[in-house]
């Protein structure tokens, strides 16, 4: 290639470049300013959209907020009872269904006040040979296990998923730790005679948001059963124990009641329309759970008009 023609490939190079130099620089103001305009709106924009998200999802999870988590409030508090009393609902229906009888022996002393300690005994105790097994009441998990010498000795606490505390008092072994979760029926400590305590035996409470409802309000210790499938704590009546025996019904004759007079000389019960397991066995003193295993039924299973019930 001769001289020449590098020097004029060279210019038209060098022209190429200054042009698209000067194509640049000339339009580079004008571009900056306005691609700054849109993009200044672009982000704008962008912002409003995702305040819009923002308060939508606020607004949502408003909508949904879940129930409180009952293994939050007071749960790492050493104290028996962790509530305030602002927060107690002056009444709440309780489910009692999936209970499991804590020991199979008899009350040995009733819930109520005690004259002769000056006292209160907020639990019912339950007759038991030393390190007998003490089984969860219900399924929940374990928020406590403690030690205190002049009452409970060796106590555990469990918190379930209905909203009741149980607490088992006078252990001698604990067979779960704080945190684990249990199961209705679940072993959970061995019996004994530790704290203050004359002999050995399992005091059990039945506690609900702190409040020491009467255990005999939801379980028939005598049939080994609750009386119904929901218990109503009320603030007026949490003392208060329910006996549907014949002899204690006979007492309250004429006093409003639930349940059907001459009931525990009825073998059967005819379904009517618009009746319900839970109906039915409220009107027979006895829980639905009770219901469904004279009857060989299952959870699942609906009854109808006509159908002839087993109540013994």
């Amino acid at each position: 290639m001769s001289i020449l023609k590098k020097t004029i490939l060279a210019i038209a190079g060098l022209s190429m470049v200054l042009g698209v130099q000067a194509q640049t620089v000339t339009s580079r103001n004008p571009h900056s300013k306005a691609h700054q305009q849109l993009l200044a709106a672009r982000a704008k924009s962008e912002d409003q959209i995702k305040l819009v998200e923002k308060n939508t999802f606020i607004d949502l999870i408003d909508d949904l907020e879940p129930e409180p988590d009952i293994f939050t409030e007071g749960w790492n508090s050493k104290m028996v009872n962790p509530f305030k009393e602002s927060d107690v609902p002056n009444s709440k229906v309780i489910d009692v269904t999936g209970y499991y009888m804590p020991v199979p022996g008899k009350v040995t002393s009733n819930y109520g006040y005690r004259a002769k300690f000056g006292r209160m005994h907020k639990g019912i105790d339950l007759a038991i040979r030393s390190n007998d097994t003490i089984y969860a009441a219900f399924d929940g998990k374990v928020r406590l296990t403690n030690y205190e010498a002049r009452g409970f000795g060796n106590y555990v606490i469990l918190r379930h998923p209905n909203g009741l505390e149980t607490v088992y008092g006078h252990l001698n072994k604990f067979l779960v730790k704080p945190d684990q979760t249990v199961k209705a029926g679940q072993p959970i400590a061995l019996g004994g005679s530790t704290g203050r305590s004359t002999g050995p035996h399992l005091h059990f409470e039945t506690r609900y948001m702190g409040y020491a409802i009467n255990p005999a309000a939801i379980f028939d210790f005598a049939n080994k059963t609750t009386h119904t499938d929901t218990y109503t704590f009320s603030k007026s009546t949490y003392t208060k124990p329910r006996n549907f025996a014949p002899a204690s019904l006979a007492q309250n004759e004429g006093k409003e009641s639930t349940y059907k007079s001459g009931s525990n000389s009825r073998t059967t019960y005819t379904v009517k329309s618009g009746d319900t397991l839970s109906s039915i066995a409220r009107s027979y003193g006895m829980s639905a759970t009770t219901l469904r295993r004279l009857n060989g039924l299952t959870n699942a299973d609906k009854i109808n008009a006509g159908q002839v019930l087993k109540l013994k």
